[in-house]
């Protein structure tokens, strides 16, 4: 397991587009993933602020993160461990990151959707105090969810 210190954040560049296909959009031709990064560059989906990061241990990047505002003072994130990367605490690492990035903004709230399913995302967010109500609503994808909420 890598420790915090090596784990860092940092925007993607078009020059991390072969990892990103090979290890999220194996189907995606190389061009559109550059242009993937270039609209993550922007800052900003739907008017609001947004950020998609490569999460690095060392110098290898081994997954990708996301921070969303929600409103003034709410944001979601987002985490996505690489296949072959996982169980090796890069997620529970990544999200510490991303509460501190998110705190540094301002926002005062995160709020998280998680699939009822996903039982190795409930026990993270349980584990870095995250609370429940434990309710089960359905996302705008008409997904089953549980929202996680995390006052920062």
């Amino acid at each position: 397991m890598q420790s915090k210190e090596t784990m860092s954040l940092r925007p993607f560049t078009e020059d991390d587009a072969e990892i990103i296909r090979q290890k999220q959009y194996p189907c995606e031709i190389l061009e559109s993933i550059r242009e993937l990064i270039r609209e993550w560059q922007c800052g900003k989906y739907d008017g609001k602020r947004f950020e998609m990061l490569a999460l690095t241990a060392g110098e290898a990047v081994v997954g990708s993160v996301s921070l969303y505002e929600r409103s003034k003072s709410a944001a979601s994130i987002g985490i996505e461990i690489f296949e072959g990367e996982r169980r090796k605490g890069y997620a529970s690492a990544a999200m510490k990151l991303l509460l501190e990035r998110a705190a540094a903004i301002g926002y005062k709230l995160i709020l998280n959707q998680v699939s009822t399913g996903n039982a190795p995302s409930k026990a993270l967010h349980e584990k870095l105090g995250f609370e429940t109500d434990g309710y089960i609503y359905k996302n705008a994808k008409g997904r089953e969810v549980l929202l996680y909420l995390y006052l920062l």
